[in-house]
């Protein structure tokens, strides 16, 4: 028998978070609520310390993970692309997933590997066709994700699915940051260091389309399901596009995608 929320009884307690990336802003009022009504005792019993647990990846298994193409002007420029009218998109398997700390392993035909900073929508709903004005309301919250890529696998195939899908090649967290705990999602700052070395330094204001125009164009061709990744687009500063020369990731690099209002999402290099 599922246990109710005594200030929303008609929606479950979720007790996963598979359960509550579904209920939405609901789920979240539901576990406010709760938190505000729990007395210290109880917080205690209910809470880890950070020390004492392994962060995972937030969403191990979503139904698909869809990546944008260029889609921050700076990163358009240091490669003199041509920005589309409608998002370019691809996809990355959810076998591609990692989470914090876990190890991007380079496979040894890969000579050319890279890293792309992206901020990463969580969706919370079902949902076709949506308009650009409802498509806040379908966002359950943020995380960081690395686009890893092997550029000589992608540009080899002239097309990047397999350069960008294989195992361990989409890292993604530390947390999850709900929608409504960040104010503006377009104004966030976005850096990626190698090694301790700044790479990447941007922000999400540079994004060519937004988080909801997104969202829209997406659902224009695919149905959006709760759980499903939505990778927004890296800012420039990746390794191929480097002067004087490319310096691409090595075994050994620690790669730190850090986020405003999100974290760092840190993963070391390793050879397969």
């Amino acid at each position: 028998m599922p246990t109710y929320s005594l200030t929303r009884p008609e929606i479950p307690l979720p007790f996963d978070l598979n359960r509550l990336i579904s209920l939405g802003m609901d789920g979240i009022r539901v576990l406010e609520q709760l938190m505000l009504g729990s007395t210290n005792s109880k917080k205690r019993r209910a809470t880890l310390r950070i020390d004492d647990v392994i962060l995972k990846a937030p969403v191990p298994s979503p139904p698909k993970i869809v990546c944008l193409g260029p889609n921050c002007w700076d990163h358009a420029e240091e490669q003199d692309a041509i920005i589309p009218d409608e998002p370019a998109i691809l996809m990355k398997p959810r076998t591609a997933i990692i989470g914090p700390d876990e190890r991007i392993i380079r496979p040894g035909f890969v000579k050319r590997l890279d890293y792309e900073a992206e901020l990463a929508i969580i969706i919370s709903k079902r949902g076709k066709n949506i308009s650009v004005s409802d498509a806040e309301k379908d966002t359950f919250g943020y995380t960081a994700l690395n686009d890893v890529t092997a550029r000589d696998i992608q540009y080899e195939d002239r097309q990047w699915t397999r350069g960008k899908s294989f195992d361990t090649f989409a890292p993604i967290g530390p947390y999850i940051t709900t929608a409504n705990q960040i104010e503006n999602p377009h104004n966030l700052s976005i850096r990626t260091r190698v090694s301790g070395e700044l790479r990447q330094n941007s922000s999400t204001k540079n994004m060519v389309f937004n988080i909801y125009e997104i969202i829209h164009h997406i659902s224009l061709v695919m149905t959006l399901e709760p759980r499903d990744i939505i990778s927004t687009g890296t800012p420039a500063g990746v390794a191929v596009f480097m002067k004087p020369k490319p310096r691409f990731l090595l075994p050994g690099d620690v790669v730190e995608v850090e986020i405003e209002k999100i974290g760092t999402l840190r993963n070391q290099v390793a050879e397969a």
